[in-house]
């Protein structure tokens, strides 16, 4: 017998909340008494078994779920490229491209589904070469598609909209990614990246909270290799600035860049200025300024 406990209305003989759905009979039967409440149910579970995801996956027929990556949500169907069709039919390669090309361009009818196609085309390739989560490239998709509806697109270029849409979700997920990085990624300056993304920001009135520097000094750690200790010291120098109030009006990045320099110097790892700024995208200048600023306030002594 297939049975399934469930919560439904008060039994109208023992006053009883729970229920067992008996799919074998089609009843609705009341746990705590045995009365038939309700009779004829329909199962709507599958009518198969499955024992592992991809025995899973394989006998699903639901299909993939809709996806804001996808310009038409991932509704409409495809044609394979490659053949293959049984031996009695009389379709060669050159017909099945064609027919897929034939599909392509009904898929993408018009100038803003063109527009929107390549826009997150480059979406997803700037998220494989910034290794960004599904979950950014949702939200840049959804950004983009916002801006395209209200005709924040016409008189700029997408890879200009794509980069704000990327910059923007990563400051609202609070991924540690700088504009240049993204304008890097996207093939575009920065201040082309910069300037989209003060536009689509303020068009759109979508708030971006500012990135915490304690994902750049993760990341910067990772990035010049240094032990787990220095990074936590590195953190507990970045905490004491915080409660300092040095982070009032300085950006992240030089911040997080001077906190690591101080911390490997202090842990005798030994890493230049030199280096450490060319993983944080910031001048020799600007780690020096955060670092004397932080020397000031706190009571550190450095090894010669």
């Amino acid at each position: 017998m297939a049975e399934g406990k469930v919560q439904s209305s008060r039994c109208t003989n023992c006053g009883s909340t729970e229920f067992i759905k008996d799919y074998e009979h089609g009843e609705l039967v009341c746990e705590r008494c045995g009365y038939v409440a309700e009779e004829h149910i329909l199962d709507r579970s599958a009518e198969w078994r499955a024992f592992d995801e991809e025995e899973r996956e394989k006998r699903d027929r639901a299909g993939a779920p809709l996806s804001l990556m996808i310009h038409d949500g991932g509704l409409s169907t495809q044609v394979g490229r490659a053949l293959s069709q049984p031996k009695s039919s009389k379709l060669d390669q050159e017909q099945v491209d064609r027919m897929a090309r034939w599909q392509d361009r009904v898929r993408v009818s018009n100038s803003s589904d063109r527009n929107l196609s390549h826009a997150l085309n480059v979406i997803m390739k700037v998220g494989d070469s910034l290794n960004l989560p599904r979950t950014i490239l949702e939200s840049s998709s959804l950004i983009y598609r916002k801006a395209l509806r209200s005709k924040l697109v016409k008189g700029r270029s997408i890879h200009g909209v794509v980069a704000a849409s990327i910059y923007i979700s990563c400051k609202q997920f609070g991924m540690a990614r700088t504009l240049e990085e993204v304008a890097s990624a996207c093939a575009i300056a920065k201040k082309e990246a910069g300037r989209s993304y003060r536009y689509v920001a303020w068009e759109l009135s979508v708030l971006t909270p500012p990135t915490s520097p304690e994902f750049y000094v993760t990341r910067f750690s990772e990035q010049l290799e240094l032990p787990r200790s220095v990074e936590i010291f590195a953190l507990k120098l970045l905490k004491m600035a915080v409660d300092l109030k040095l982070t009032s009006g300085r950006g992240p990045t030089g911040l997080a860049a001077a906190v690591t320099y101080v911390a490997s110097l202090l842990a005798g790892e030994h890493k230049t200025q030199r280096e450490i700024a060319e993983v944080a995208k910031v001048t020799e200048v600007t780690i020096r300024n955060r670092y004397k600023e932080l020397l000031e306030r706190i009571e550190i002594t450095t090894p010669i």
